[in-house]
């Protein structure tokens, strides 16, 4: 018997703080089990409420269950994207980026050189890595700038919605 589930988008205005707590705890175990998203709680809560925010959810019977979000700056930059472990390669990520894609002509974020998965994951969508930052983060991590620019913006839009 197979079940069918509905993970609803939902958009969460900057000064907003619905599913901060729940972007918290999303972040804080993708934190200790993959030793990436290592923000410290009082600047990760002060940049949600100043992001949009897309958040994945999925209705139930006892609330709802935050799946995925990406916070993002007035400019189409990504502060934070997290899926939940146990949910990935379901297309979760890319759905997060069309979604922002949508509403930005041009989208960039940060990652980490070290972090394979989150660079694989981008370059999949057609993010291009644009420079290397030397201690970018708090813990003198490196990160690579990428950018997914507007040209082929609107075919890899169509691409993602299509789910290719």
């Amino acid at each position: 018997m197979s079940v069918s589930v509905t993970i609803d988008m939902r958009v969460v205005d900057p000064g907003d703080d619905e599913f901060v707590e729940d972007a918290w705890g999303l972040k804080e175990r993708i934190r200790a089990g993959e030793n990436v998203l290592k923000q410290r709680r009082g600047f990760f809560t002060d940049a949600y409420r100043q992001s949009r925010t897309y958040a994945l959810v999925e209705p139930g019977y006892d609330g709802d269950e935050l799946v995925g979000f990406a916070s993002t700056r007035r400019d189409g930059y990504v502060l934070f994207l997290a899926v939940e472990p146990t949910r990935r390669g379901e297309g979760f990520g890319r759905r997060l980026i069309a979604a922002v894609c949508e509403d930005h002509s041009t989208v960039t974020c940060h990652a980490r050189t070290t972090n394979e998965a989150a660079l694989a994951f981008y370059e999949h969508l057609g993010f291009e890595i644009q420079r290397r930052i030397d201690n970018y983060y708090e813990d003198n991590g490196d990160a690579y700038y990428l950018r997914l620019g507007e040209g082929g913006l609107a075919s890899r839009l169509s691409k993602f919605v299509r789910g290719n």
